[in-house]
């Protein structure tokens, strides 16, 4: 039937379908960690992302689903990191217009691998009225490969994956089986089943659709009622406890903006840690990310020594971050991102380098220093780690130290359980992330931090600049933590686990994310082969 809409009508409708994914775009960022609380909103997820998905299952036009897609993701991403901007405008002294125009620029081009997803969901499901289950499953993985390509290309940066909205619902079962994206992929396919539900009534015929319409609409509900249940939690393997460890995580609030001021910042950091790391005698202390704003060699005369033999002589360990330099093959000076270990009787300091460094702040990519020349902070022009070294080994426990947001990449932290014999017992993340203020990048940090426990089944001990300072269970739960945006010190007990790696862990420390995004490939090319043979209006 040809539309007999005026150009009017077309232009209100677009506007009123711009305003819908704008609202569901801004839903799936907030559950993710919601504003008050830090929780996270799994039926919040859904219903956001159902407004998508309900758009393409009766779009005919992979422009429109290309567009409508990009639109809800980028409002999406923005709504996720907006926090951006303090650290290019606040912190790095850039002008406001450009941070704000620099933070949507980046949503919108990462947006690009969801406008991918949602024209291949419509061009592989053709032209017909799509039915349920094949939509699903095409839906879901498109998504899904989006997800993986935003997790690995030009360096990755898979901030707020829907996964993550997951972390206090029923989806956490599946976290030890298929990791955070196959989280995702779930989250997905519920999303396009609601779609459906609510949809569904309109193509029931006239005498039956109001019990239709119930019957539809109450298995949305459900579903919605499903997902936002809190998770099972359950141990998958031997549920071997590797004993106690008491650990001391410091948190010296040291503010940004003084954090590299020599009679500010820098005096306050080396007066507050030195003092903290001087009063451990027992367990295991841990600084956050270059709580030492200096190298080791910049320090005052003995400083670093007297740290050093304080726990080389003693009866505690310690794992501090710091910068840190070396020289290559050549000679030449090379700089790293570091966290520094101690432990009593030792001959060789314990050396861990950032393997996965942050664009921009850590290094900068080829063809875009002009960017960083628009910006006044001091820039990072670190080496990357390479191989991952072994365990810190401790009163009984292998620890795996990983810094700042390299806990985003579980796939990469799975090549630590490659081994079973040597498998981390408990995971340690050092952080700063006081480069984007108060707000809710914390509590999305904590968040991410939960999902990898929950995959690993390995508990998480976090010692951050400002925040959040915690320690989390095998099962993804805050055991204990300090208060954001306050100096203090966490005393508290942490169970470590031997248990058999989970299954993520098998499979990610061998093939990476290689078997999902095969999975999710195979099905799209099989639904491709056995697509509607209707041509595709705008195809």
């Amino acid at each position: 039937m040809v539309s007999r809409d005026t150009p009017h009508i077309a232009a209100t409708r677009i506007m009123i379908s711009a305003v819908w994914l704008c609202l569901g775009g801004l839903a799936q960022a907030l559950a993710l960690a919601w504003p008050w609380g830090g929780l996270s909103l799994p039926a919040l997820q859904i219903i956001g992302m159902a407004t998508l998905a309900s758009h393409l299952i009766h779009c005919r036009n992979t422009k429109t689903a290309f567009m409508q897609s990009w639109w809800f993701a980028t409002v999406w991403l923005v709504g996720t990191f907006w926090w951006l901007f303090i650290s290019l405008h606040t912190y790095g002294g850039m002008h406001a217009l450009l941070a704000a125009m620099a933070v949507v620029l980046l949503a919108a081009a990462l947006a690009l691998y969801y406008a991918g997803a949602g024209w291949a969901t419509v061009k592989v499901m053709g032209s017909e009225r799509r039915s349920m289950a094949p939509s699903i499953v095409v839906f879901a993985s498109a998504w899904t490969l989006a997800e993986v390509a935003r997790a690995v290309l030009f360096t990755g940066f898979p901030w707020g994956a829907v996964g993550y909205a997951h972390v206090d619902g029923v989806l956490t079962s599946f976290a030890p089986w298929v990791g955070v994206y196959g989280m995702g992929w779930l989250a997905a396919a519920s999303a396009m089943a609601i779609a459906h539900a609510i949809r569904h009534d309109r193509h029931s015929s006239k005498d039956h659709r109001q019990p239709a319409r119930l019957i539809w609409e109450g298995m949305a509900l459900g579903i919605l009622l499903v997902v936002q249940l809190p998770g099972y939690k359950h141990n998958l393997s031997s549920a071997s406890s590797s004993g106690n460890l008491q650990v001391h995580l410091l948190q010296g609030n040291i503010a940004q903006s003084e954090k590299f001021q020599p009679n500010t910042g820098i005096a306050q950091a080396l007066r507050w840690y030195q003092q903290a790391l001087l009063n451990v005698h027992s367990g295991l202390v841990i600084a956050p990310e270059t709580a030492f704003p200096l190298l080791p060699m910049n320090l005052p005369p003995g400083y670093w020594d007297q740290l050093r033999q304080h726990f080389v002589t003693g009866s505690a360990a310690a794992l501090v971050g710091v910068p840190w330099k070396t020289n290559n093959a050549a000679g030449e000076p090379t700089y790293s991102n570091a966290a520094i270990g101690w432990m009593p009787g030792q001959t060789q300091d314990y050396l861990y380098e950032k393997d996965h460094l942050v664009p921009f702040g850590e290094f900068v990519p080829p063809m875009f220093r002009w960017f960083t020349q628009l910006m006044n902070m001091p820039l990072g022009d670190f080496k990357t780690g390479g191989t991952h070294p072994d365990t810190f080994d401790w009163q009984g426990q292998r620890i795996a130290p990983h810094i700042c947001y390299e806990d985003l990449f579980g796939e990469e932290l799975a090549r630590s359980f490659i081994d079973p014999s040597r498998a981390p017992t408990v995971l340690v993340n050092i952080s700063n992330i006081a480069w984007f203020g108060n707000t809710i990048a914390i509590d999305q940090h904590l968040n991410i931090a939960r999902l990898r426990s929950l995959e690993f089944q390995r508990p998480m001990v976090r010692a951050t600049n400002t925040g959040m300072t915690a320690v989390i269970d095998y099962q993804g739960q805050v055991s204990a933590q300090l208060p954001r945006h306050s100096a203090g010190v966490l005393v508290a007990s942490v169970e470590g686990r031997a248990d058999t790696p989970t299954w993520f862990a098998r499979w990610a420390s061998r093939w990476h994310l290689w078997p999902l995004a095969s999975l999710c490939a195979l099905i799209l090319l099989w639904a491709w082969a056995h697509r509607p043979r209707s041509p595709l209006a705008g195809a």
